[in-house]
This record gives structure tokens, sequence and C-alpha cells, in this order.
């Protein structure tokens, strides 16, 4: 396992800077959030300004995994908006994810995480399955083509919220290879009946992304570490058990006008949550 930072969390940086002030502090990879600050999929020079940080990425020795959860990338007024379960506008996130996708190909990216969006008012849940499905086969066929994973992500609030409903939604595509899934730490406090700890050993080894950040039970708002009632020694201890080795990357998007201190000290409490962690399952 190794940790990373969330490039949502350094938007009043340039790219550049962000990711050498990540590489500096230890971090060995990058949550790189698709959004207009940063890489903004949609532009015509997108894929040139993909290869340049596919470039930088490899001089800082920084792996990544492609994140899809820019706010107002798409609708200026509407929060997320269009998901996969919208009633109108599915086609333009079904678009931004193959973008996504074909980023990560790019960049050389270990997973390509995204989430369901929320149900309109009045949608029956059959009825949201069914969009969600559509949208995801057709992602899907493109991460098919250049041997990308995909990591779904529950999102409390969402149509799919917890890690039992994205089980659910590959066991109705069938359990494709490459749908994969997002455990977001914090989540597990705030929503998942059995915690963290039970969130990451039910996910077991189909996790391919994990987002890192402290949560209070019933709160969906990503706490500093410490600010909140996660175990972190606890969850990484679990992921360890799990076997997962991917990047695990601080998720703290609200914290960008202090980035650079909020980064040190993330780091520092995850060192140290590890080595707890360690000598708690060693019995020291």
């Amino acid at each position: 396992m190794r940790f990373g930072y969330g490039t949502n969390g350094f938007w009043d940086h340039r790219l550049d800077d962000a990711l050498a002030l990540i590489a500096d502090l230890g971090y060995e990879g990058v949550g790189l959030t698709l959004d207009h600050p940063h890489l903004d999929p949609f532009t015509p020079d997108a894929f040139a300004r993909t290869a340049r940080i596919g470039r930088r990425l490899s001089e800082l020795g920084l792996a990544v995994v492609v994140e899809t959860g820019a706010r107002y990338l798409m609708d200026p007024r509407r929060k997320h908006e269009p998901t996969l379960v919208s009633d109108e506008g599915a086609e333009l996130r079904v678009d931004l994810l193959r973008r996504a996708v074909r980023v990560a190909d790019d960049l050389g990216a270990e997973a390509v995480s995204f989430w369901s969006g929320i149900l309109p008012a009045g949608v029956s849940r059959e009825r949201g399955w069914s969009r969600l499905t559509s949208g995801v086969e057709r992602v899907l066929a493109t991460a098919d083509d250049l041997g990308v994973d995909c990591a779904f992500e529950p999102e409390p609030g969402m149509f799919v919220e917890r890690v039992a409903d994205a089980l659910e939604l590959r066991e109705r595509l069938g359990d494709p290879p490459r749908l994969r899934v997002t455990v977001d730490v914090g989540h597990g406090v705030c929503n998942e009946p059995d915690g963290p700890e039970g969130a990451v050993r039910r996910a077991g080894a189909l996790i391919a992304n994990v987002q890192l950040d402290d949560m209070r039970p019933g709160v969906h708002e990503h706490l500093e570490f410490g600010d909140g009632e996660i175990d972190l020694p606890g969850v990484l201890g679990a992921l360890e058990d799990v076997g997962y080795r991917g990047l695990a990357s601080v998720e703290l998007p609200r914290h960008g006008h202090a980035a650079p201190l909020v980064a040190e000290r993330s780091i520092r409490a995850l060192t140290r949550a590890l080595a707890d962690s360690r000598a708690r399952r060693a019995g020291v």
C-alpha cells in the first residue's frame, strides 16, 4: 500500500507545483481529479496536456489514479450534474467517464474512480438500476478495450451509497473483471453498518482505489485525521489484511486554503498510524 494525495485538495496551486509538493512530502502518488483548474478533459488540448502531466508524474516518481468527482465541470449551476442516473444528460456523464478512461490509459493510471449520482425524486429504484447499469456498461466497453480498471465509489446520499450497493452493481452486470471498488474510509464511519474496517473486508480483493479522510457518524464531511472518529491504525491494518497494494490517497477537497500544511500533517498521521497498526497486530 502506498500513500497519495488528491489534487482536488490543491486547487489554489498550479498542478506542477502541487505535484512537486506532494512528492517532496513523501507521498508516492496522486488522485488526479479531472476539472478545469488542473486538467479539463473537454478542452481541445486535453490530451497534449495529459502527455505533459504524464511526463511530470514520471519525473517525480508518482503513481496516479484518475478521479472524476468534479463539482461543476459539466453544469455551472448544478453540482455534479448530470450523472449516470439523471433524467437528462446521462450521455454527457458517460462521455466524461470514457474520456477519463482514455486519460488514465495515457497516464498509465492504476484506475479510474467514479460514482452513481443522486437518483431524482420520483424515479423508482429499478429505473435507477437500469440507468446505472446501462451507463456503466458503455464505460466498461472503453475500459475493456484499453485495459483500464474502473473503481466504483459508494457515496453517502447517492443511489449507490454503500459497499453493498457497489457489490450489487457488479452482480447485476455479471461481475465484470474491470469493474472494481473505491473505498473511502471516512464513508465507513459516516454510513457503513459495520464501519470502515468492515467495508474494507467486504470489498476485499475487489478494492482498486482507496480514499483517506476522517468523518463522524451520519455526517458526510471530509475531515483531517483526528477531527473525526476513525480508527486510522485499524482501517490501515484492515487494508493490509486484505492484501491491498494500490494507492490510498488523502481526500480533503475543502482544505485547499492550507494544502501544504494539511498534506504535511496528513502524511505524518498516516506514517504513525501504519506503524501503530503493525505494532498492534504484532502484539507489541
